[in-house]
């Protein structure tokens, strides 16, 4: 997936926390709130837009690799919870359906 299918995607999706995505969906939507973020004057007003998308890939992302997205709240523990997170993030998604749906890949 490239860079603009998957901000398309996200933001087709906006508050979809139904299904799987693919480690390039999040990574790249990811990237984006990151650039925003650091444009003056607008990127605090971006990134406050740009929440509900991002922890909708994030709970996908976590669906693809058969975990609930409500672990996303390992973010609230300092450090160590937002590493943990990373690590599974960026772990290859299942092959094959899971309880989350189809994989995105086609596998």
């Amino acid at each position: 997936m490239d860079f603009v299918t998957a901000i398309k995607t996200c933001f087709s999706k906006y508050a979809d926390f139904t299904g799987r995505a693919r480690r390039s969906e999040f990574w790249f939507f990811y990237l984006l709130t990151f650039v925003v973020g650091w444009i003056p004057y607008i990127g605090w007003l971006a990134s406050v837009a740009l929440i509900i998308p991002s922890f909708s890939v994030g709970a996908r992302r976590l669906h693809d690799i058969g975990r609930s997205g409500w672990w996303q709240l390992l973010s609230f523990i300092p450090v160590v919870g937002t590493i943990i997170l990373i690590i599974w993030w960026a772990k290859e998604g299942l092959p094959g359906a899971n309880e989350y749906g189809e994989n995105p890949k086609g596998l």
